[in-house]
């Protein structure tokens, strides 16, 4: 573990009460950071999250805000920078997961939540926190994405246009924001979430089968993924997706 590589500074992780989200808060609380725990609806789980933070003697809140709403987002930052101060690293984690058996089956009410939570669930953080950080001349931004926003998904059609949605997105950014600020994704591929319980036994055998490291990942793997690319260890590295899916897809 890297010592404090975050001491004194104030990380806001959305959707942080379960699954990636918790595994990255923790790990940046050993760290040094302090904490803004975003949550949309499971309060008890976000209560359990700032618990073991709070183990590490580290400043911690919770913060209830659905990051989908533009009024949300901005009432989230302020009341974040109020009470924990500037924002200095951002991690968007918050998402949803739709599975259809074909494109038929795509209902456009679940397409627009789905791009409300992920896409603009995405941006809309983003373009709050990004003005301050420009002008401090510091930030650091990872967006949780996936790879099926990488590769065809037939049971995935609206999941995977969102997460390739949220690439282009950090893509693009990324020399918009520079050199200050730097904005980069990470691709995980199935992870032993609550998400991976929409999948049936057969389908996670098959993908353990297809993934070189012959795993599914772990939240923690994740975890270790943003670590680095909010840490000066990655100085160099902006506008970037990282795949963490055990090599079963690789980049060019």
């Amino acid at each position: 573990m890297h010592i404090k590589e975050f001491k004194g500074k104030v990380a806001l992780v959305t959707g942080a009460s379960r699954g990636i989200g918790k595994a990255i808060s923790i790990e940046l609380a050993k760290n040094g950071a302090t904490i803004a725990i975003n949550y949309n609806s499971d309060l008890d789980a976000a209560k359990t999250t700032l618990k073991l933070i709070k183990k590490l003697e580290v400043n911690a809140e919770i913060f209830k805000a659905d990051v989908s709403k533009e009024k949300d987002v901005k009432i989230l930052i302020n009341k974040v920078e109020k009470k924990l101060g500037s924002i200095d690293l951002l991690v968007t984690n918050a998402g949803v997961l739709h599975l259809s058996k074909d494109f038929l089956e795509l209902d456009y009410k679940i397409w627009k939540k789905t791009m409300a939570t992920n896409v603009d669930g995405t941006l809309l953080p983003i373009k709050e926190v990004l003005p301050g950080m420009i002008k401090r001349k510091f930030g650091r931004i990872v967006c949780i994405t996936s790879v099926a926003g990488l590769g065809m998904r037939p049971n995935m059609i609206t999941y995977g246009t969102s997460k390739a949605a949220v690439i282009a997105l950090v893509r693009n950014l990324s020399s918009a924001v520079a050199p200050y600020v730097r904005i980069n994704s990470v691709a995980p591929g199935l992870i032993e979430t609550d998400m991976a319980k929409l999948f049936d036994k057969k389908t996670k055998k098959n993908i353990i089968k297809d993934t070189p490291l012959k795993r599914l990942g772990t939240p923690q793997d994740i975890a270790n993924t943003v670590f680095y690319l909010l840490s000066e260890q990655s100085k160099f590295t902006t506008g970037q997706t990282l795949v963490t899916d055990g090599g079963k897809i690789t980049l060019p």
